[in-house]
């Protein structure tokens, strides 16, 4: 998932991704269905990253 998000977002550093996962790994690591966790955690993780700043694109 990691490597997902890194390649997918290049302009963060890799130990802000690595505790992105790390903060939706400990946030859900509780929780009792677990059908849709790695989904859940890796858009977790992805809403925790920076956004890539003025120039990005809305939409």
């Amino acid at each position: 998932m990691a490597e997902r998000l890194m390649k997918a977002h290049p302009h963060v550093d890799v130990d802000v991704v690595r505790g992105s996962v790390q903060t939706a790994f400990e946030e859900l690591r509780y929780a009792r269905v677990r059908t849709y966790l790695p989904v859940l955690m890796e858009r977790r993780a992805r809403d925790l990253l920076p956004s890539e700043g003025p120039g990005e694109l809305d939409g």
